[in-house]
């Protein structure tokens, strides 16, 4: 009985929010307001007690800024690798604190969510997921697959009968996947995302200069002169490293032509998962495609030329999504105001047990 009187008082002071739980970021979606937060998807640690630094406000961009700088006894640490959860107790402690952070910590929070999951991930990983969100304070939670929800963020009819294609470049992964009737009818998880564009930068620049780079240097070389077509004027960056012979700080110069040739293999293999599923699409949604195209979404959707690239790889027209980053979280949005429309793309926390 006390249960329940909690979880009605919890619902009753609760807004039910939409998240997207990113491998880099987290994007909340408020009832009624929109998005509320969007921070990177980091908590740091305190060894010593298990707890969150900084009295439970090192999270998201405080978290961030400690990646590389951190003292022996902190530790920055990103609980989700390829959009699954790989530490159970630091995922939850995000939640919480993103769920505080919509409540204004109010008394007894216990809001509905719905959060996006990696398509084809097993039963376990979403169990994972379920688990970290009711330990963070949910009272019901329902996953919904990230393609879905970025692609109903994009504005796709994905209820209609018509073929619609949606490539979500996150993280850690490229969601690929076609959709009609609110039933996905051919996907592909591919493993690239932004953190293999970084990891890519790095490598190229260590092979090339024989200078180490951390993972923000890299992100705002990518973020700054990354493209996938040649610029109307090529330009430089100026970066500060480890160099690898004498262990002493370096500078050098990298160009916009050498990111480009340094992220190209990556895109490729997001177009080679594009023409798998493209490969496996009935005749008659193939049609479809031709006239609707492909919407691009996420962070990646970002990178410069990036569409272009891909509508000359498969020659079907690309559009990139009104502001890409957020769809995913737009679409859990509108979810969570239209639940009795979206049910039939949802799986609650009862279908995972």
């Amino acid at each position: 009985m006390l249960a329940l009187i909690k979880q009605f008082v919890g619902g009753m002071f609760s807004k039910d929010l939409g998240i997207d739980l990113g491998t880099c970021n987290t994007v909340v979606y408020a009832r009624g307001e929109g998005i509320v937060v969007s921070e990177p998807s980091v908590v740091a640690i305190n060894k010593t007690t298990g707890q969150v630094a900084m009295d439970g406000s090192a999270v998201g961009n405080v978290a961030k800024d400690m990646i590389g700088k951190t003292v022996e006894k902190v530790v920055a640490i990103r609980p989700m690798k390829h959009g699954v959860v790989t530490d159970f107790d630091v995922t939850s402690a995000m939640i919480n604190y993103f769920i505080h952070r919509v409540h204004k910590h109010r008394f007894a929070v216990m809001p509905r969510l719905v959060i996006a999951v990696p398509y084809g991930i097993s039963k376990v990983e979403k169990r994972a997921v379920v688990n970290a969100a009711e330990l963070a304070g949910a009272r019901r939670v329902f996953l919904i697959e990230e393609p879905i929800a970025a692609a109903i963020g994009s504005g796709l009819p994905i209820l209609d009968p018509i073929g619609s294609m949606i490539v979500d470049i996150g993280g850690g992964t490229t969601e690929v996947a076609v959709i009609s009737c609110g039933i996905i009818n051919g996907a592909k998880s591919v493993r690239v995302g932004g953190d293999e564009l970084d990891e890519a930068i790095i490598n190229f620049v260590k092979s090339r200069y024989g200078l180490i780079i951390g993972t923000q240097t890299a992100e705002r070389l990518k973020i700054d002169i990354g493209s996938l077509i040649p610029m109307d004027e090529e330009v430089t960056r100026a970066i500060r490293g480890l160099d690898m012979s004498t262990r002493m700080p370096r500078e050098i110069s990298i160009s916009s032509r050498e990111v480009r040739q340094a992220l190209r293999p990556a895109i490729d293999k997001i177009i080679t998962g594009i023409k798998e599923v493209l490969d496996r699409t009935l005749p008659e949604i193939a049609a479809d495609l031709m006239q609707q195209g492909i919407t691009l979404a996420g962070g990646g959707a970002l990178l410069r030329g990036i569409d272009k690239v891909i509508h000359r790889a498969i020659n079907i027209p690309v559009r990139i999504a009104e502001n890409p980053l957020h769809c995913v979280a737009r679409g859990t949005g509108a979810i969570i105001e239209n639940l009795d429309k979206f049910k039939v793309t949802l799986e609650s926390d009862n279908d995972v047990e």
